[in-house]
């Protein structure tokens, strides 16, 4: 029990730090694309640094092909920070965040297509609960293009996070900090064109930001998320996975003075019970006779139900 909670003091204080990262964001005063560039340098140097100092090097566990898989996962999970924090500019952290966590969604629709994973007639119900809140949640009205923006940027973010997960999730035997490390090394080459360090000229302390977002938000947050997912059950996960867009709303309401309405908020409970049922509703059986895809809890954000709720 001791075990159990002491995971369960990790996991909240993960998403917890989780449900401030939008705040980190828009106080750096960065493009997103610089952002997402400088969280992937800091958070390199950060998880490099604990990775070293715990051994994980040594007898790493990488092949070429591993290597490729997480590369590639960590292609999707750039991107996804791109169009996620370019959410938080064309709307607001609390709807950008709402809107995200349709990723487990997502996740469901791509391994039927990848995977020819079955989708029961209850998964089915909850995906058409999930998009009459999406719908609820997103208040959008004619000529509203601010919002129509905001939500396209997030779901696009949500389906880059779903596919990293299916990329990642199949790679086994490596700890998931080092690849956790090897996508946000990807990040620097692939967002060096994109970076506009000129303006970055008179951040000054501004610069505070930024390493939080890679020291706390991809090193610090990622540490507390692995240790407890050892700890814990996948439904005690799911659960806790939700103090990331509770802490972002009212983190939103209370620095910046952002709230959703009142017919946005009854979006909101719809979204979460059916993602939290989708999450444990168990992984699905294939339609043809053949080998399940391997799985393993490897990927950063992308090593349990809690996976698909952090950003």
């Amino acid at each position: 029990m001791r075990h159990e909670t002491r995971g369960t003091v990790e996991l909240t204080l993960a998403m917890v730090l989780s449900g401030t990262l939008g705040i980190f964001v828009v106080e750096s005063g960065a493009s997103p694309f610089n952002v997402v560039f400088f969280r992937c340098l800091f958070g390199a140097v950060a998880l490099g640094l604990y990775s070293l100092v715990r051994g994980y090097f040594t007898g790493h566990g990488f092949t070429a092909k591993k290597l490729g898989s997480a590369a590639l996962g960590g292609v999707f999970i750039v991107f996804n920070w791109v169009f996620l924090f370019e959410a938080y500019e064309a709307t607001s952290i609390s709807f950008a965040t709402v809107v995200y966590h349709t990723q487990p969604f997502f996740l469901v629709l791509l391994g039927a297509v990848l995977f020819r994973e079955r989708i029961t007639a209850a998964k089915f119900a909850w995906l058409g609960v999930a998009f009459v809140g999406l719908l609820l949640v997103s208040g959008v009205r004619p000529g509203d293009t601010a919002s129509l923006k905001g939500l396209g940027l997030a779901l696009a973010a949500a389906v880059l996070y779903a596919l990293s997960t299916v990329v990642t999730k199949r790679i086994t035997g490596v700890r998931p900090h080092l690849i956790a490390l090897v996508q946000v090394l990807v990040g620097l080459p692939l967002l060096l064109p994109f970076a506009d360090f000129g303006a970055m000229a008179g951040t000054g302390a501004r610069w505070g930001w930024l390493v939080g977002l890679g020291v706390i938000h991809t090193g610090l947050m990622y540490v507390l998320m692995y240790a407890a997912y050892q700890k814990l059950p996948t439904a005690k996960i799911a659960v806790l996975a939700f103090t990331y867009p509770a802490v972002a709303m009212v983190a939103d309401w209370a620095v910046y003075g952002h709230h959703i309405g009142l017919v946005q908020a009854l979006g909101v409970p719809l979204i979460v019970l059916a993602s939290l049922r989708v999450t444990l509703a168990g992984p699905a059986r294939p339609r043809v006779a053949a080998p399940a895809p391997r799985t393993a809890a490897h990927a950063p954000e992308a090593a349990s139900p809690a996976a698909t709720r952090s950003a």
